[in-house]
């Protein structure tokens, strides 16, 4: 896979982070997760094929151990706050200075500088910090944040990961690594870069939700079936519309112009009629081989169950029989091969991983039995 051998040190984290971290593993990476000590269950489901190691970073020699382990490694994902990482004595300065080669990648909401470099904060905030929040929801109705995905994984995980991997490409000509900060108000704002650089031709003029692609446009919006699913409809370009118009069996000279504004409102009652009238299915069977770029809103217990996502095997079972997506995006000559065993227990992994970056067995079995690791290995049953 086109990360084959390279050391990831992931520190166990929430949403982004983890996301990070599984993303390089599905493309080939080796990531170990480093857990706390006494800690139940793991938080992190998105687990697929990392390993845990259990260390108890409150004790000096624990801290000591994970710097060995950062030492051996490519890159080091840490999700904490600004400065938690000096205070432990794990800093990009300490680090670096023993690793030149490792990546310490830096994943937080606000930077590692600036008036908030040092707030609490989740998905909402970053979202509302970098502009876009504003733009998000239904005409007179408030801001609405659609899930926590522009900034958790796409201004966060997704964004972190390609920061990892572009290190790395650099480090293949330097030799030397680099720290990755990753701020997730600015990797979603980045994200929503066209929404800056589309101001200029109009695109948002109005107020928020009666534009053309926020759901004001009666050709790009959502509609309720007979059977209450949903279709959603993208029908922006002239002929793609008219194709729309056929689909629903309305006649074009009976309606308002395709771009006359101030008549959307009406149009979306007309098309609200015409969608009620037939379920789902109905409407699948009506526009699918059609350019009128209507699809049915799939929920996640039905995407991979339809035909264009079968025949791509563009979802996944894991071992426990439950399903998520493939990695994405697809390469032809080393395409990413996701594990499909159970998630880790937390320090499942602890002494195989410790002896394969030099602890000795008895080394690994003195810090057991001081707390300063824990060996979780699964036993097997005969």
């Amino acid at each position: 896979m086109a990360l084959a051998g390279v050391r990831v040190i992931e520190l166990a984290g929430l949403a982004p982070a983890p996301f990070c971290g599984m993303i390089l593993a599905d493309f080939g990476a080796r990531v170990i997760r480093v857990d706390k000590t006494k800690v139940a269950m793991a938080m992190d489901t998105q687990a697929r094929g990392k390993q845990s190691v259990a260390i108890n970073l409150k004790h000096p020699l624990g801290v000591a151990v994970l710097k060995r382990l950062c030492v051996q490694s490519d890159v080091l994902i840490e999700p904490f706050r600004h400065g938690v990482m000096e205070k432990l004595g794990l800093g990009p300065e300490e680090l670096l200075k023993e690793n030149p080669r490792l990546i310490y990648a830096r994943l937080t909401g606000y930077g590692q500088t600036g008036s908030y470099a040092k707030a609490a904060g989740h998905d909402i905030n970053y979202l509302a910090m970098s502009g876009l929040l504003s733009m998000l929801g239904r005409s007179q109705e408030k801001p609405y944040a659609p899930l926590n995905l522009v900034a958790d994984f796409a201004g966060g995980g997704l964004t972190c990961a390609l920061g990892i991997v572009l290190a790395l490409l650099e480090r293949s000509t330097s030799g030397k690594g680099q720290v990755v900060d990753a701020s997730m108000v600015e990797g979603a704002a980045y994200v929503g870069s066209f929404m800056w650089k589309s101001r200029s031709i109009g695109l948002w003029n109005r107020g928020r939700g009666e534009n053309l692609l926020d759901s004001g446009a009666p050709f790009y919006e959502t509609y309720r079936t007979s059977d209450g699913k949903h279709m959603a409809v993208g029908a922006i370009e002239p002929q793609f519309y008219d194709q729309l118009i056929h689909g629903l069996g309305l006649d074009a000279s009976d309606l308002p112009a395709q771009m006359s504004i101030s008549d959307w409102p009406e149009m979306k009652e007309t098309f609200t009629r015409a969608f009620g009238s037939k379920t789902q299915a109905e409407w699948g069977q009506i526009f699918d081989g059609t350019d009128a770029c209507v699809t049915p809103v799939l929920s996640l217990d039905d995407v991979s169950s339809h035909p264009h996502n079968q025949q791509r095997g563009s979802f996944l079972r894991d071992a426990q029989g439950e399903e998520s997506p493939r990695p994405a995006p697809l390469l032809t000559r080393s395409p990413a091969q996701p594990c499909l065993a159970r998630d880790p227990f937390i320090g499942e992994h602890t002494r195989p991983v410790l002896h394969d970056f030099g602890f000795a067995a008895a080394e690994i079995e003195q810090m057991e039995a001081a707390g300063i690791v824990e060996c979780k290995e699964t036993k097997a049953r005969l």
